[in-house]
């Protein structure tokens, strides 16, 4: 197997003018739509700059091989998944299991309205998920998780709340996966949303 540990995917630099970030957007909206369409195996920096009618050059100007395009994507998703899990489970003012539904909801929605993207990272993940880059921006995600289990379970011992929170975090992703890979209509996606949403309040409250 190819060791992709010291395969380079951060990107070369940030775009500091207008016209630069409206080139990086571009890029950026060209490689999802190439990844939705042709899938990780067909992705290439060439067909990245033909959807975005740009030269290769400038696409290298900003990253310097595809796996860095697809940790890009891979590491704006995380960070959107991150800022949702942040607004509603840091939210103190609702009740903890009233917060912990409304993240199941969102996230089985979110799952379905972005499937083939997410499938397609996913296909991709040999290119970054060992990089320390990637284990950093995980990282904050699984301490949002963490202090809400703290807060929502103050009886509880560190390694129940641990336990918990991976739990209900590993079968988020696991079910939302699987049930995205089939459309879905609003009616079928809040009624496996509220049973997930059901079966984690039940446990929750067991560990109370």
């Amino acid at each position: 197997m190819t060791d992709r540990r010291g395969t380079l995917i951060s990107s070369r630099r940030q775009p500091k003018q207008a016209r630069s970030a409206d080139l990086l957007g571009a890029i950026l909206q060209a490689a999802i739509q190439v990844l939705a369409k042709e899938g990780v195996h067909r992705f290439t920096t060439t067909r990245v700059a033909e959807r975005a009618g740009v030269s290769v050059g400038s696409v290298y100007q900003y990253f310097p091989n595809k796996a860095s395009i697809l940790f890009r994507l891979q590491s704006d998703e995380w960070r959107q998944t991150t800022e949702m899990m942040r607004s509603i489970l840091g939210d103190a003012q609702r009740p903890a299991l009233e917060r912990l539904r409304t993240l199941t909801h969102a996230f089985v929605r979110s799952e379905c309205e972005e499937a083939e993207v997410r499938t397609a990272l996913g296909d991709a993940a040999p290119f970054y998920r060992d990089a320390p880059e990637a284990h950093e921006v995980r990282a904050a995600g699984e301490e949002i998780v963490r202090a809400f289990m703290a807060e929502a379970l103050p009886a509880a011992s560190d390694a129940t709340r641990a336990m918990a929170g991976d739990l209900i975090i590993a079968t988020l992703g696991a079910v939302g996966k699987e049930f995205s890979e089939s459309p879905r209509t609003d009616a079928q996606i809040a009624a496996w949303a509220d049973s997930m949403a059901d079966m984690f309040c039940v446990y929750m409250q067991s560990l109370q």
